[in-house]
């Protein structure tokens, strides 16, 4: 199924005394890019978390935020973290120290900053408590892809509609391309009567030009190949594998064989007809940018 790379999953859950907060969200990005934010002490989920989600989500720019609250005081420690308390307390005194203020602020003060008290349980196994923040982020992971799933829904039907638009273009300058040449030679031979009255025409002569004129404007090859990158898109947009980037691809090629029809038929209907086509191209264009 066709994915968005904009997505939110929230999940909490209470396990063996912990309670443990997940919560993923993302934007478009050419790329798989992870950050996240985890309390200082369990920092060694960071290489964990990204490795797990990656293997669920192959593209987008992702923000992953972990609570971990643990409720059994009886097995915890509250510890110090003397590093970012020194650097509070030091940030603290420069401030006083440049803006002239009394230095008033004691332990209480410096323990209420982010991070300064730290409850950690006793003897905690890594592992075991990354099973716990896994199980949480397996929720969370399914909420925020069938939240992609159901954008991505509505960009399969819009890319779907915007690809049956261009083949009715397409089938319009298919019908139309034969008539041009018709045309022309209507008008090469008006044109010579206007300038030799009725002297004999060399019949010849002007369905070598109107054959010239033909090879020139003809476009069966590029609208063929229009309507196989459609039939390609539309595979596409069907397909459980990640594609946002072959799609961006194909529509380049879109775009180009479009470009190719514009510059060589030399007629005003068929014209209006290629820029239709070139403003829902640039339409689908807007929307691949965001598929996974």
């Amino acid at each position: 199924m066709l994915k968005s790379m904009t997505g939110f999953g929230r999940a909490q859950k209470e396990i063996d005394g912990y309670v443990i907060t997940v919560e993923l969200k993302s934007v478009n990005h050419r790329y798989f890019e992870f950050s996240s934010r985890v309390p200082r002490q369990y920092g060694f989920l960071d290489e964990k978390l990204k490795s797990y989600i990656n293997g669920k989500v192959s593209r987008g720019k992702i923000e992953c935020y972990v609570t971990i609250e643990a409720l059994n005081t009886d097995t915890a420690d509250v510890v110090v973290n003397h590093t970012l308390a020194t650097a509070y307390v030091n940030a603290l005194k420069e401030i006083a120290e440049t803006y002239e203020l009394k230095d008033d602020f004691g332990a209480s003060t410096i323990s209420r900053f982010p991070e300064v008290l730290v409850v950690r349980k006793s003897d905690e196994d890594e592992e075991k408590l990354w099973g716990y923040v896994q199980e949480v982020c397996s929720e969370a992971i399914d909420k925020f892809v069938a939240m992609r799933e159901v954008e991505g829904s509505k960009m399969k039907d819009d890319i779907y509609s915007r690809g049956q638009f261009i083949l009715d273009c397409v089938s319009y300058i298919e019908e139309r391309s034969p008539q041009t040449v018709k045309e022309y030679n209507d008008k090469l031979v008006e044109r010579v009567h206007e300038l030799l009255g009725d002297v004999s025409l060399d019949e010849s002569r002007i369905l070598q030009e109107v054959a010239i004129y033909a090879d020139k404007v003809a476009v069966a090859e590029e609208t063929v190949r229009l309507r196989s990158h459609i039939e390609q898109l539309n595979t596409f947009i069907s397909s459980d594998e990640p594609v946002g980037r072959k799609m961006d691809f194909l529509v380049q090629e879109i775009n180009r064989e479009t470009n190719t029809i514009g510059s060589k038929a030399n007629d005003v209907d068929i014209a209006r007809k290629v820029v239709d086509i070139k403003a829902e191209v640039e339409k689908i264009r807007e929307q691949i940018q965001n598929i996974e």
